[in-house]
């Protein structure tokens, strides 16, 4: 089996990764004791992506939660699924890391970090043929900033032929609870830059992305697709790979059988920048690439309609130098509760506008040299803000590249180069 590693550590990646436990479970039909209740072969059939079946067929989650303090674990650990994870995979500390950057990657975070890795270790040697690790966090506060981008460069260093996946939960331009969020999100950045495959600015709804992100793994479907495949099909160059990602259908809950869901529908859907789960609105860049997991039951002829239909009206919207850039992979098994369902993976260059506002705000308290102490007394150097920030205005630079990049150009460059050599 392909399995895949879950990390999830902070406050934040521990409230959403507890939500998205409970959204697998129910999926796989595996009550909040571990034990399997379901009525479908389909359920099982994978189910050892994300579990581990113990002797008295128990499943266990492939998970290790991670926090500088005991309190967001204690809640996990008394929610409604806290009994089915391994009590030695909680990992925490006692004093918290008090939404500083510094503390969660180089003092708090880094006392902890080898008993983290000593439980990743051993959730590696569980697994047949390890696929790969998926790391949930924010990137706003301090220990899943700070020591989540710690853990992720560490676990790059020992698997470096493994796929890494983080869904990160970028700071928000509506609500705001630390001030110095900006520094924790460039920091981070500047280390997800160089160490993730793949980033998701991303609590039932996120856990319903996760979910639909990695069904193809975990129920046979008519186009499967795994982590590599994904990176492969959407990452057209190295540091480009922060996609945006949206769900579909996006109804209130009690007027789902007023609508009735078909293909078309999901794609019209799922493409509508409101339904984009990050605060950047895909008009105002262009695609690169863009990957649809369609699931439940349909045609995949009609799929591939709708997916070539989206691409010929709006060709705007796609750089027309990758033809055919949108993948689309059905899996048949739909959500709880829904008929047909889809996630979308986009990788837009729109999504500079997150990083230039966060860089806008980095900049400005850092010109005044604002909050600094508490980095610096930690053991952090100023020079490291300096190199974080040019990283982030790098990659809005050239996210702004390609967006204005044209076929012909690319052609003209290379005829340049020709005379030069000959």
């Amino acid at each position: 089996m392909r399995e895949i590693l879950h990390i999830q550590g902070g406050q934040c990646g521990n409230q959403i990764g507890a939500k998205f436990w409970e959204v697998v479970c129910t999926e796989h039909g595996i009550d909040s004791t571990g034990r399997y209740q379901g009525d479908s072969d389909l359920q099982l059939e994978r189910v050892n992506v994300y579990y581990n079946e113990a002797s008295c067929g128990r499943f266990v989650p492939r998970a290790v939660l991670m926090d500088l303090e005991p309190g967001t674990m204690d809640s996990v650990r008394s929610g409604p699924f806290g009994q089915i994870f391994r009590p030695d995979n909680f990992v925490f500390g006692q004093s918290g890391a008090g939404n500083n950057w510094a503390k969660g990657h180089y003092t708090e975070g880094a006392e902890l970090i080898d008993s983290v890795l000593d439980v990743v270790r051993k959730e590696a040697e569980n697994c047949d043929c390890l696929q790969g690790f998926q790391v949930c966090h924010s990137l706003g506060g301090g220990t899943g900033s700070g020591m989540g981008t710690l853990l992720i460069s560490k676990i790059r260093e020992e698997y470096p032929d493994r796929m890494m996946l983080t869904f990160s939960v970028f700071p928000s331009p509506k609500v705001s609870d630390t001030v110095v969020e900006p520094y924790n999100a460039t920091l981070s950045v500047h280390q997800l830059v160089e160490n993730a495959d793949e980033f998701g600015d991303l609590n039932h709804l996120i856990s319903a992305t996760m979910s639909g992100v990695t069904c193809c793994l975990r129920f046979p479907g008519q186009l499967n697709s795994d982590l590599r495949k994904l990176a492969v099909n959407l990452i057209p160059f190295p540091r480009l790979h922060f996609f945006m990602v949206g769900f579909a259908p996006l109804t209130s809950r009690g007027s789902q059988q007023y609508r009735a869901l078909s293909v078309p529908e999901l794609t019209q859907q799922m493409w509508d920048a409101k339904n984009m789960m990050c605060a950047a609105d895909p008009r105002h860049g262009r695609y690169l690439t863009a990957s649809a997991v369609f699931r439940g039951k349909m045609s995949t002829k009609e799929v591939d309609e709708q997916m070539i239909n989206v691409q010929n009206k709006n060709s705007s919207y796609f750089v027309e130098w990758i033809p055919h850039n949108v993948k689309s992979t059905v899996c048949d098994i739909p959500p709880t509760g829904l008929k047909m369902a889809s996630t979308f993976i986009g990788n837009s260059t729109s999504i500079q506008e997150m990083f230039r506002r966060v860089s806008e705000q980095f900049t400005a308290m850092f010109r005044r040299k604002a909050f600094l102490h508490w980095y610096t007394g930690e053991g952090m150097d100023e020079m490291e803000f300096t190199e974080a920030e040019s990283n982030m205005n790098d990659l809005v630079a050239e996210y702004q590249q390609y967006q204005d990049a044209t076929a012909d150009e690319e052609y003209e460059d290379e005829d340049e180069y020709q005379e030069e050599e000959a």
